[in-house]
């Protein structure tokens, strides 16, 4: 082989390890895109179980508040209520 051969497959291989290069480059961005995409839904899913966790949290403070409400009025009211567990 001679130089210029030599140079010629040079050059070529700099070209094959460039075009290989920047496909893998854009490979690792569509990656870094679809980890971004992912982390915004979750971020929007965390927010969401917030929203149901404040929401349940309320619901049932107030029937707990009922409930106990419901108990002080039988218990003032003993002779005319009865209150029976089966």
């Amino acid at each position: 082989m001679e130089e210029k051969d030599l140079k010629q497959i040079e050059v070529m291989m700099t070209r094959v390890v460039g075009v290989f290069a920047e496909d893998v480059q854009h490979k690792f961005e569509i990656l870094g895109e679809g980890h971004q995409t992912l982390l915004e839904k979750l971020d929007r899913v965390e927010s969401r179980i917030d929203q149901v966790e404040v929401t349940l949290t309320k619901k049932i403070d107030a029937i707990v508040n009922d409930l106990y409400s419901h108990r002080r009025d039988i218990e003032a009211h003993r002779a005319g209520y009865r209150v029976r567990e089966d």
